[in-house]
């Protein structure tokens, strides 16, 4: 088994975010040493090596898990490794001599059909011009979230690209949407509908049915899965199902985050 290696210098895209989270002022006061980089961006900086292992292929049905245990900085030499082997790769994403993130992608033998949840889910209402507080009440099992849809310009794909520090030639020369900007969707159906303090994406699972092209609208639909505590921090899990111009199934993602530390309950 031969062994995959990435390098790359992170960057913090979201330091002017509503997400204080990624606010050096703010993170500093929750026990970080600076403001973190994105969950999204992180598992991004990971996707490098199953695309390098399996090109178009793995962005149109390929899946992948992350799980984010120590942050990530801006600034931060990133080093993504993979066992390769089979059609599984194991992924770890190091930082600072620590652990930081763990994961794993594979590339199915034939395509997965989407689940007939893409056909039978609800059209949520649209996203409120006022958001109320995320609680256990607005994120409560079995409430449906859309997002407000988004187009894919040449200029956004160029941008995010950059921002990511991606250096696969494949989405710039066939136009192909990254797979962070794909998983941002899970972070765009909380933030376009419940109001949240500091809040952390802490990882996620996902099925890609198609690959995303500039000029394609992406959309979806989640339906919260679940609203616990655990350890002080109160959690939601998301099932969302992103669409290409409302009606492709493009990937299932099952989404985790933090919607209120401790630090904000205490």
């Amino acid at each position: 088994m031969s062994e995959l290696r990435y390098t790359v210098k992170a960057f913090n895209t979201a330091s002017l975010s509503d997400n204080k989270i990624h606010d050096d002022v703010v993170a500093r006061r929750f026990g970080f040493a600076g403001g973190l980089v994105p969950g999204v961006d992180v598992y991004g900086y990971m996707t490098h090596l199953p695309v390098q292992r399996w090109g178009r292929l793995w962005l149109e049905r390929g899946t992948a898990e992350c799980r984010f245990l120590k942050p990530v900085y801006d600034g931060d030499i990133v080093t993504v490794a993979a066992g390769e082997g089979g059609d599984e790769l194991a992924l770890r994403l190091e930082s600072r001599g620590e652990l930081c993130a763990t994961g794993k992608a594979g590339l199915p033998a034939a395509p997965a059909p989407p689940p007939a949840a893409f056909r039978a889910a609800p059209l949520p209402p649209a996203p409120p011009t006022q958001r109320p507080p995320a609680d256990e009440r607005t994120l409560a099992p079995g409430t449906w979230l859309a997002m407000r849809p988004l187009r894919i310009t040449a200029e956004y794909l160029a941008e995010a690209l950059r921002e990511l520090r991606e250096s696969a030639p494949i989405y710039g020369a066939e136009g192909l949407v990254h797979p962070a900007i794909v998983l941002r969707t899970g972070n765009w159906v909380l933030m376009d509908n419940v109001a949240l303090g500091p809040w952390m994406h802490v990882g996620s699972r996902v099925q890609h049915f198609a690959a995303a092209r500039v000029g394609d609208e992406l959309s979806a639909r989640a339906r919260v899965a679940a609203n616990y505590e655990k350890k002080g921090h109160l959690f939601v899990d998301c099932d969302v199902f992103v669409y290409a111009n409302g009606s492709t199934p493009l990937a299932y993602i099952a989404h985790t985050s933090i919607y209120r530390p401790r630090q904000l309950a205490m």
